[in-house]
């Protein structure tokens, strides 16, 4: 079944509450949605949280975990009572409808992912929010989302609590992770029987909104609906992760970050696998004991924390681990090495978007190919394009478009323009893809620096900062100039042992040069403490161009 004879799959809307439904983008800026594999027509009528639990059942894992943490572990069975019992309390107690949104707070726990289930469980729309954002950041998420009740972690109320002024939508906010707490998620749950009949959705009904990481200033909030998250889960999970049901998956990004959801709640459940959530911050240290504790064999977590995590994975063993994935920022290739070496693990790097749900170009194992991200996950298609939108040679820098079966739908939000141009998502990135048809990152398209008339791709030179044994972190950007245009600069943060001042500037510029076109080579350097990081460890290369 091709896109378009699929759009005469269609089935009536279960979400009598029509508020996203209303703000979509126009049809004229939606992207073409393409389902070119069997494993991709999903049914005109499929609820998300049902049909994984459901193929739980129908595979006979219904026994098998599915939540862990260090005080508990749910099977299938018992996660989708208490995921139904949730149901029963926003739509009995609070008389949520269908299409109603809610806004989920709360770190990754066994409790945060029940709720975001049973909201999706009973047609509503999920809204989950970062651990850190504050009553400003939160209210404006309120403001676009329009939200009629909170769940939110007992120890995380104070900020939306703030947030709730007087005429915003937000009737109620549910505190849970607190048992046995009167008016708590969790006591409202008990006095429910577990009962219920997941909302007959049409697979057109929205699951998520999912409000973008914000590095590169006001965040959007981007739609999925429930065939967009089936339809990858039969993608990369599929094709590039081939997860097992004998797997048990650990990793820092939070739940509210699409990449966390997908890695750490919903591809686990497609394939029958669990996932270990701890209640601890995650640091280098803590994640590479906790791996070894609890039996971990895949990990999803950023660049720079495999970075930190590499001599101590390598002093200490990571039994069991067998998949890392690395996704969220570019991987330089002198972590990807650093982490093989440690570990004898070949990492699975891979781009995806919070427009487009997940990863659509990755390669595993033999596909890897030094450098590269990988090729374009079954089910996508992607190329590389000039200004003009036409496909440029093999070999040449250019903007990446894709198309597949997710695709970006703004909540409401003119910059819909900017992301879909003629049916094509542009998630914004510069790439160049050779002749075997690897694709190699470049930058962010509105990160490459010309200098002199030459092009330069920060990442290109912050993997060669890295190789420096004195460099711990390091980002560069392009800096005005009144005789270059701009010129390459760069913020380094060296490790503890090591000074910075002119003369560790010298070193690293000759080792930059010894390794790059000289052109290339950071004519200034900052020496600074911390670069600025979004919650899910994404640099926000904007703060840095900031006087």
């Amino acid at each position: 079944m091709t896109s378009s004879s699929l759009a005469a799959s269609h089935t009536a809307s279960a979400q009598t509450d029509r508020f996203v439904h209303d703000r979509l983008p126009a049809p004229e800026q939606l992207p073409k949605m393409a389902y070119p594999l069997p494993e991709l027509q999903i049914p005109a009528q499929a609820n998300l949280v049902d049909s994984l639990f459901a193929k739980a059942t129908r595979q006979g894992y219904a026994d098998r975990p599915l939540l862990r943490s260090d005080r508990i572990t749910l099977s299938y069975a018992d996660a989708l009572e208490r995921v139904n019992r949730i149901a029963q309390v926003l739509t009995e107690d609070f008389r949520l409808v269908p299409g109603n949104r809610v806004l989920l707070r709360g770190g990754n726990s066994i409790e945060m992912a029940l709720a975001w289930l049973g909201v999706v469980q009973a047609g509503l729309i999920a809204v989950a929010t970062m651990p850190l954002l504050r009553a400003k950041e939160l209210g404006e998420i309120i403001d676009k989302a329009q939200p009629v009740l909170a769940l939110c972690d007992a120890s995380l109320l104070a900020e939306l609590q703030i947030a709730q002024t007087p005429g915003t939508t937000l009737r109620a906010i549910v505190p849970f992770n607190l048992t046995d707490i009167p008016g708590s998620l969790e006591a409202l749950s008990a006095q429910k029987d577990g009962n219920f009949t997941p909302c007959p959705v049409s697979s057109d009904d929205i699951a998520l909104m999912a409000f973008t990481s914000g590095t590169t200033g006001r965040p959007k909030a981007a739609v999925h609906s429930h065939r967009d998250v089936l339809a990858a889960c039969e993608a990369w999970p599929r094709h590039v992760l081939k997860a097992s049901p004998q797997d048990i998956v650990i990793g820092s990004p939070p739940l509210a970050f699409t990449f966390g959801l997908g890695g750490l709640l919903i591809f686990p459940m497609w394939a029958g696998a669990s996932v270990y959530y701890p209640s601890i911050a995650y640091t280098p240290e803590a994640m590479i004991r906790l791996i070894a504790q609890v039996g971990a064999t895949i990990c999803y977590t950023a660049p720079t924390l495999y970075r930190q995590m590499a001599p101590l994975a390598k002093l200490n063993g990571v039994p069991g681990l067998r998949l890392c994935v690395s996704a969220g920022e570019s991987l330089p290739d002198a972590t990807r090495q650093l982490w093989k070496e440690a570990t004898g693990i070949e990492m699975i790097d891979g781009i995806g978007a919070t427009e487009m749900f997940h990863i659509f170009i990755s390669s595993e194992g033999s596909g890897v190919r030094r450098g590269a991200i990988g090729k374009v996950v079954p089910g996508y298609a992607a190329k590389v394009v000039d200004e003009n939108g036409a496909e440029v040679a093999h070999g040449t820098v250019g903007s990446l478009a894709v198309i597949g079966p997710t695709g970006c739908r703004y909540l409401d939000d003119v910059r819909q323009g900017n992301y879909v141009k003629n049916g094509w998502n542009y998630p914004g990135d510069a790439f160049m893809e050779d002749a075997d048809g690897y694709f190699y990152y470049q930058a962010r398209a509105d990160d490459m620096i010309i200098t002199a008339g030459y092009n330069v791709a920060g990442p290109e030179v912050e993997d060669a900062l890295l190789n420096h044994p004195a460099v711990a972190e390091c980002a560069v950007i392009g800096a005005l100039d009144d005789a270059r245009g701009m010129i390459v600069k760069a913020f380094v943060v060296l490790k503890p042992d090591r000074l910075g001042n002119d003369d560790m500037i010298k070193t690293l510029q000759d080792h930059v040069k010894a390794r790059l076109a000289p052109f290339k080579y950071p004519r200034q350097i900052v020496f600074s403490d911390t670069l600025p990081r979004t919650e899910t460890g994404k640099l926000q290369r904007f703060k840095l161009r900031q006087p």
